[in-house]
């Protein structure tokens, strides 16, 4: 069976097609989801796929060669129909796929899970799906920690799209500040002559009754000196400063940094109790006022608290203390001998490696810059047997009630 196409199929491709992620190369952050997709799910092949106009593309992915898939025989243009999971416990007890080939031919597909991508203005992208050649059923925890792991991943989209378009409008600032001042040393500099020149042809002009040649003359000559710089520098800021493309914005305002971290911790838990790894967060019973944009501030801390589970072993802990100062710690409790080093991969991609430079961890160095963009601080320590500690400092507000 062919998957319907969605009603709001025109706006999901332009959503899809502005994160400018189609047909790029593999990257650890998303191979990672993939990974401990699989893992949690107890299934041997795990995708992370973009359903296109005509196609099902694979950006990452484990048991399983990419390669693009018809959007005619897609499961995950189905899962992209819903709001929430797509499950298939046997795909040939399934009129939808009881024909497809993927599913006819051996060993086929006959379990799927598919969790739709969902950006934060509801279209579905595509699907993080989990596959086996057996029927069979995920339990609850499974459940969730698939519909978990696929918001990291529409969460890691959305911030990397916001913080491109935020350099890009710190580029055209600084575009603007260059013509402005070029066009200041212009007129200082180069059309201060040309143009009292041009001011006294006028003047001279007004009060001589008929124009001889030679005063028309020199009026041409002066207003040409200095007009094509000038209409050159005019023309070039107009551009700059004329109305802005359509980029992703922050919108900060007053909130509650102690609610936005524990709903970040919520939506990280599925994840860490599928690798056993518990988290726990201490908070005031208070509201700790911060000013920031709370969508994609809860966005980097949930990324930040998934790196922070996806880098400790199986088993250990994680703890989130929320301090009115306004503050969070972020603690790993585990000997680092013992594990990869979480300081290690925060550091160097959080905070020394620049934006959208080659290496893993670019979600880490995204998070970073929407914390500089809240103003916030970032400290790391690093001590054995204590772990990994980081401490996020925000200037502090006061707090105001929604009218």
């Amino acid at each position: 069976m062919r998957p319907p196409i969605p009603t709001d199929e025109a706006e999901r491709l332009r959503a899809l097609r502005s994160f400018d992620i189609l047909d790029s190369p593999q990257e650890p952050d998303f191979d990672d989801i993939a990974a401990l997709a699989s893992t949690a799910c107890g299934a041997p092949v795990s995708l992370v796929t973009l359903v296109d106009a005509d196609r099902q593309w694979a950006k990452a992915g484990v048991g399983a060669e990419f390669s693009d898939v018809s959007r005619d025989v897609s499961f995950c243009a189905h899962a992209i129909l819903g709001r929430d999971l797509l499950v298939v416990p046997d795909a040939r007890a399934d009129a939808r796929f009881a024909g497809n080939p993927h599913v006819v031919r051996e060993p086929g597909v006959r379990f799927y899970a598919g969790a739709p991508l969902l950006t934060s203005e509801g279209y579905a992208l595509g699907a993080l799906c989990v596959v086996d050649a057996v029927p069979r059923r995920l339990s609850l925890g499974q459940l969730q920690a698939l519909r978990a792991l696929s918001r990291q991943i529409t969460s890691q989209l959305e911030l990397r799209r916001l913080v491109a378009g935020l350099f890009r409008s710190r580029a055209r600032e600084q575009e603007v500040e260059r013509l402005r001042n070029e066009l200041s040393n212009l007129v200082r500099y180069q059309l201060v002559v040309p143009l009292s020149e041009l001011r006294a042809c006028v003047e001279l002009l007004r009060d001589t009754p008929d124009c001889p040649p030679e005063i028309a003359h020199r009026l041409g000559v002066a207003a040409h000196a200095g007009a094509t710089d000038l209409l050159r520098l005019l023309d070039d800021l107009v551009r700059i400063v004329g109305p802005p493309k359509d980029e992703p914005e922050l919108h900060p305002r007053t909130v509650d940094l102690a609610a936005i971290t524990e709903e970040a911790v919520r939506s990280v838990r599925p994840i860490g109790d599928a690798k056993d790894i518990p988290l726990r967060i201490d908070r005031p019973p208070g509201p700790v006022p911060v000013f920031a944009d709370p969508a994609r501030l809860g966005q980097a801390l949930s990324h930040l608290l998934f790196n922070a589970v996806k880098f400790t072993p199986c088993g250990g802990q994680l703890r989130v203390e929320v301090d009115p100062s306004p503050s969070i710690r972020l603690r790993d409790l585990g000997p680092c001998d013992e594990r990869p080093c979480l300081y290690e991969h925060l550091y160097e991609a959080a905070m020394m490696r620049p934006l959208g430079s080659p290496g893993p961890d670019i979600g880490l160095s995204v998070v970073k810059a929407i914390l500089d963009a809240s103003h916030a601080t970032i400290a790391m320590s690093d001590e054995a047997g204590s772990g990994t500690a980081v401490h996020i400092l925000f200037p502090g507000v006061e707090l105001h009630s929604d009218p």
